[in-house]
């Protein structure tokens, strides 16, 4: 593995754009100079329109990219035959939105500098763009393209919203990140909606005692019943859309960590954060911190995220499609 840059020519930044024109909203590359160095200014970030529930699944597609093989881009690859699924067609992957919109921007690059930006860096990239009104941080480039995706890799590696502590604090290990990191990642819930069936078994069945109180301990009463009432037990909910931080889902911001440390953490990966000594203090401090102290450090855990298992130099490739091999 190697070193990643933030040289002059590689400091490469995304702006975006409410494409006004098109049927659904959805953010386009703005404009790419000849250099091949996307401009943009902190300024023009902050005054973005649109909303902000499109921002929360491209964000995701870092965080999946990077805890199977690293940040290589191999979640964009797509399978080859029935008999080669990639990471994208991993359960959980399939509610992932965005790979249309990073094809759109390896185009346009690939049309004004071929072969030069990666598909990992567009990723990282993207991810530090769109958290809207949040922290901004330098995003060192110079990651290659893999070649590899298997879709049981995913399966297997990617935290779930049921694990639990420990097995998250092992999986965030695994990849050479720490307890810090894991909570303040974790705090990408901030923003955004996640699908009824990601938290049911909290509220229904809980232990498979099977009667109506069967449900999750950690989780607060009155919140409970507010998404019981959104979400019915069995099939009928599963895709309805809830917000992950109520009041203050479509901004980034701490009250993910003021409703954590409430016991109202929408996953069971949440309130787990609760459940170790070391994540459970990193949550309170974030909780009576103003916003900058959890912005200043969420960027710090996204470059540290961004690091992991990168290949560089003559590792890799720089890919012409994010969605296939060269």
């Amino acid at each position: 593995m190697g070193r990643l840059s933030l040289l002059p020519s590689l400091a490469l930044s995304l702006l975006f754009v409410l494409d006004q024109q098109s049927p659904a909203p959805s953010w386009i590359l703005l404009q790419i100079m000849p250099s091949c160095r996307i401009y943009h200014h902190r300024g023009d970030r902050q005054s973005h329109q649109g909303s902000p529930l499109h921002w929360r699944p491209l964000l995701r597609l870092f965080f999946h990219d990077c805890f199977v093989r690293g940040c290589d881009a191999s979640l964009l690859l797509n399978s080859t035959s029935a008999s080669n699924p990639t990471e994208k067609d991993a359960p959980p992957n399939q509610f992932l939105r965005g790979f249309a919109l990073v094809d759109r921007i390896k185009a346009r690059l690939e049309r004004a500098c071929p072969s030069t930006v990666s598909c990992a860096d567009i990723l990282a990239l993207i991810a530090r763009d769109v958290v809207h009104a949040g922290p901004f941080w330098e995003v060192p480039t110079g990651r290659r393209d893999g070649s590899v995706s298997i879709d049981t890799e995913a399966l297997r590696l990617l935290p779930a919203f049921s694990a639990n502590i420990s097995t998250l604090k092992s999986q965030f290990d695994d990849v050479g990140l720490d307890a810090k990191d894991l909570v303040l990642l974790s705090g990408g819930h901030t923003i955004g909606n996640a699908h009824c069936f990601t938290f049911t078994g909290r509220l229904y069945n809980f232990s498979g005692r099977g009667d109506n109180s069967d449900t999750d301990p950690s989780l607060e009463r009155n919140y409970l019943a507010k998404l019981r009432a959104k979400c019915a037990q069995g099939t009928s909910d599963a895709l309805k859309l809830v917000e992950m931080d109520p009041g203050s889902f479509t901004t980034f911001d701490n009250s993910y960590f003021k409703l954590v440390a409430k016991r109202r953490g929408l996953f069971q990966s949440d309130a787990a954060l609760l459940d170790d000594a070391d994540t459970r203090s990193h949550v309170i401090r974030l909780a009576e911190s103003d916003n900058s102290v959890f912005f200043r450090e969420f960027a710090e855990a996204m470059v540290n995220m961004g690091n992991i298992a990168v290949l560089t130099g003559s590792q890799g490739e720089i890919r012409k499609n994010c969605a296939r091999v060269n």
